[in-house]
């Protein structure tokens, strides 16, 4: 009897109050827990999803696990010594080298090379948005020094000043690019 007790406790605390509450919470945030939709010529994009940026003229995004498929979100579950993750992050590496003439393999963040663990990450490091100055500034002839200006305009500071780091949304920040 107890254990029934239990089971129908837990029922109605995780199926009706615990659910209201986050659900509750949820309606709070921006875009009420459905996320913040952007549209630009005629595109819809959320912002809190991580999006494929491939060309030269754009700020390239954290690589993502599930091709940037907010369905499906999550990582490739590799360890960090297994041999087709290494085989891919270093795929990555030269892709980057190829495409930043200049940078040297060990000033690229770690970032622009490995996948989060969501897979569909929005944001990069200030580090890994300021590697990527030269290339955007060279090819679509915008100064670097203005360019260093919109990074730190998009520039999110930690929670409350403690809790993450510094980080970057590439589709703000892209967005901004194709503004000019």
């Amino acid at each position: 009897m107890p254990a029934i007790r239990l089971t129908l406790v837990c029922l109605v605390f995780f199926c009706g109050i615990y659910t209201m509450a986050v659900w509750s919470i949820a309606q709070l945030a921006p875009g009420q827990g459905n996320g913040i939709i952007v549209s630009d010529s005629g595109n819809t994009q959320y912002i809190n999803i991580g999006q494929s940026f491939i060309s030269d003229k754009y700020f390239w995004p954290r690589p993502s696990a599930v091709e940037y498929n907010g369905a499906g979100s999550g990582g490739s579950n590799y360890g960090p010594s297994n041999p087709q993750h290494l085989e891919e992050v270093q795929a990555r590496i030269d892709t980057f080298l190829i495409h930043n003439p200049g940078v040297q393999k060990s000033e690229i963040p770690s970032d622009l090379v490995t996948a989060s663990g969501s897979g569909i990450d929005p944001h990069i490091s200030v580090q890994a948005a300021k590697i990527q100055v030269k290339r955007i500034a060279r090819i679509r002839n915008i100064s670097e020094n203005d360019l260093a200006h919109m990074i730190e305009k998009y520039t999110e500071k930690p929670l409350l000043g403690l809790f993450g780091t510094e980080r970057i949304n590439v589709l703000k920040l892209n967005l901004e690019l194709d503004s000019e």
